[in-house]
């Protein structure tokens, strides 16, 4: 490279810095005003999530840098990755409290990561959190005096019980509730414990999500629903999406997006860790979209291995939705055994066709992850 074409290089680069230093000028007045809206928002008790502005705005964005010849979809990345820092710097204000009435809540088992952060929530709306683990019990007389709300959050495999032996004295206005990620049993104990307002909730996200905006809380009513009507309310303000279920239709679900998902991608890691595979060089030689599949199966691998033995040996039921699975795996080896590929082929477009419209959206949904995922390769 001679002299003036590194000149010339050096000069763009110092005018590329230049920019960027303003991008970050702009990044910082916008996170700052983006508070201020936050503020207003929970002063008024309104959800931090608003899903039909956020879609005007970016279609708005979206149109304005076509007309620019700028890509849609790259304002679109950056704004949907400062909303997410905005939703995540939401909590630092707090969220408007919306039943200044309730009694303390009690978090039993709160000890736990997701009780932590529902009892962060709790905090951060103004709401006075107890917390009674398996060492307290000796004390929850005097815990669950004045209790407005009972939150329970232990393993699965005790959840149904302890409900049943130790939770049949609250106090009749007290509500009821649990965070266990199968409804059927635990709502029916508690039903059976507390003749007051019940609800069952399964929030379907981590203790490490960081912001509660998007994401989904399953409702299972069980008694008393007008009673409890404010904590749907609060979790919306959140920014939590309320979905409602029957416990039976939850669970069936459940069977195949929890306990099947979770079982197949134990398999798949046993597998790797029995074939001996060197992860590094599968990571060489591996595809956006593999790697996101092995970064998805190494997840697992990196949290407790007795929270997913609960999950998978919670139902029964799940042993026949994991049976199917191996039944179809078979099948669909035979066909590989047999070298029938016509029959491959034929199955795949059956398969294809029951998806419908989903494959395609998937497809596209697909496509913005995996362009992610190769952006963070370092090498």
């Amino acid at each position: 490279m001679n002299e003036k074409t590194t000149a010339e290089l050096e000069n763009l680069r110092g005018l590329i810095d230049g920019v960027d230093q303003q991008l970050l000028h702009l990044l910082r007045k916008r996170l700052d005003l983006v508070a201020q809206v936050g503020a207003v928002k929970h002063g008024a008790g309104l959800p931090i999530y608003a899903p039909q502005r956020e879609a005007t705005m970016l279609a708005k964005r979206r149109g304005e840098a076509e007309k620019m010849d700028i890509s849609p979809q790259l304002i679109e990345d950056i704004l949907r990755r400062l909303m997410r820092e905005s939703y995540l710097n939401e909590k630092d204000v707090g969220f408007k409290q919306v039943n200044p009435e309730l009694g303390h809540v009690v978090l039993v088992g709160g000890e736990g990561k997701l009780g932590g952060l529902f009892a962060q929530m709790l905090t951060l709306s103004g709401y006075r959190v107890k917390v009674l683990d398996k060492d307290d019990w000796c004390r929850a007389a005097e815990i669950f005096d004045g209790a407005g709300l009972v939150i329970v959050t232990v393993p699965i495999a005790i959840t149904c019980d302890l409900i049943k032996e130790k939770l049949t004295e609250l106090p009749k206005s007290c509500i009821l509730a649990d965070l266990t990620s199968i409804k059927g049993e635990p709502v029916s104990a508690m039903l059976e414990a507390h003749d007051g307002p019940v609800v069952g909730l399964h929030p379907m996200f981590g203790p490490d999500v960081g912001s509660l905006a998007k994401q989904v809380v399953v409702v299972c009513h069980g008694r008393g629903s007008e009673e409890y009507k404010w904590l749907l309310e609060q979790i919306q303000i959140w920014g939590a999406r309320i979905v409602e279920a029957e416990p039976e239709r939850h669970d069936k679900a459940m069977q195949l997006v929890q306990a099947m998902r979770h079982f197949s991608s134990f398999v798949y890691g046993l597998n790797l860790y029995k074939e001996e595979a060197d992860i590094e060089s599968l990571l060489q030689f591996s595809s956006p979209i593999y790697r996101l599949e092995l970064a998805m199966v190494g997840r697992l691998f990196a949290q407790s291995p007795e929270l997913y033995a609960d999950i998978i040996f919670a139902q029964k039921e799940s042993l026949n939705a994991i049976g199917d699975y191996l039944d179809n795996y078979s099948q669909a080896l035979s066909l590989l055994q047999a070298g029938d590929r016509e029959a491959f082929v034929s199955q795949f477009e059956e398969v294809a066709q029951w998806f419908g419209d989903f494959a395609p959206q998937f497809q596209r949904e697909s496509r913005a992850m995996l362009q992610s995922v190769n952006d963070m390769k370092t090498g």
